[in-house]
């Protein structure tokens, strides 16, 4: 439908219809950081058997974030004297743009997409990137050591863990013999899920995604026993939650482009034998599983040591995924020419 409007001739209706689906889209992504943190504490507390936020907006706490939001909204917004102030003000921008900028190439149905990239894997993996460039900033910005170090040790990490991100796909690309993210989930209806063919590149994807999300146990960027709270330590109010709405955003958007890449997207399983269900409610309940197991893993690892990512990122991930690239490269010469 999106696209549909994308490449019929310019009119006021069309415009309207995109600005209400673009509108309606940004507030679904909102809606979901606003109770998608409510259900991680949920679960955290459940998990660690504590509580969770029980007390604002009832038993269920379900106030609890939107009260969190009025806070940050209400707060002096500090900026250091020695700070290079425009750029100070900038480096949040420059983190959270991305964040929503690669939604724009997901599919999320069949019908529901903003752009049909036919390098939209691509697209995601270049956008996605400038976000580092925010981090950074805004630990040169504060004119603060430690806000220094942790943009560094930030920049370090993701750049890190972008390798092996990136050539973990290379094997769903071969497979699917395309960057366009629609012909990738086709390709999965044609055959099966690529979490099924490709199990090695699905765990390197996985772990490297954490790390690009800078959640535990990678959240070192963040490490406030080490850093009192890392590249934005002297941001305050909502200054400081564009940095934390960037990282739930794209936790929305990797959980997308991980049910787009590896389940299938919004196809049903077992061979169409329940495709009398919507696509969209296929995509959900798979994103919503995705964003689950991320939850888990936040709940079960303890934080790394620096010298542990590092290498893990280029002595284990890497290799692995070099040498699953090698492997599906041949796989595809002998079984699916």
């Amino acid at each position: 439908m999106v696209q549909n409007l994308l490449e019929s001739s310019p009119s006021w209706t069309n415009f309207f219809i995109f600005f209400g689906l673009a509108t309606a889209l940004l507030l679904a992504v909102l809606g979901f950081v606003t109770y998608g943190i409510l259900a991680e504490r949920k679960v955290m507390g459940f998990m660690q058997g504590r509580m969770g936020p029980n007390q604002v907006g009832g038993s269920w706490g379900l106030l609890q974030t939107v009260a969190d939001v009025l806070k940050l909204l209400i707060k002096e917004d500090t900026i250091p004297k020695d700070a290079d102030r425009p750029l100070y003000i900038l480096a949040p921008v420059i983190a959270f743009t991305p964040a929503f900028l690669v939604l724009a190439a997901i599919p999320f149905t069949d019908k529901f997409q903003f752009a049909d990239i036919g390098v939209g894997l691509l697209y995601y993996i270049a956008i996605s990137g400038i976000t580092t460039v925010g981090v950074v900033a805004a630990g040169w910005a504060s004119n603060n050591k430690y806000s220094l170090l942790g943009g560094m040790r930030a920049a370090a990490q993701m750049i890190s863990y972008e390798v092996p991100l990136v050539m973990s796909v290379i094997g769903v690309v071969l497979l699917a013999g395309s960057l366009n993210l629609n012909e990738i989930v086709a390709s999965q209806g044609e055959t099966t899920w690529f979490i099924l063919l490709q199990p090695v590149a699905f765990l390197i994807f996985m772990i490297a995604s954490v790390a690009e999300l800078n959640r535990t146990p990678f959240d070192l960027p963040e490490a406030e026993s080490e850093l009192v709270a890392g590249y934005h330590v002297e941001y305050s109010g909502f200054r400081w939650a564009f940095f934390m709405l960037a990282e739930y955003v794209y936790l929305f958007a990797m959980a997308s482009l991980t049910t787009v890449l590896f389940l299938g997207g919004w196809l049903a399983p077992f061979g169409g034998f329940l495709d009398f269900i919507p696509g969209a409610i296929w995509f959900a309940l798979k994103f919503s599983i995705v964003v689950f197991f991320l939850i888990w893993i936040r709940v079960t690892f303890p934080r790394l040591r620096a010298d542990q990512l590092m290498e893990f990122g280029w002595k284990v991930l890497l290799p692995l995924a070099l040498a699953n690239i090698f492997f599906t490269a041949i796989i595809k010469e002998l079984f699916f020419k």
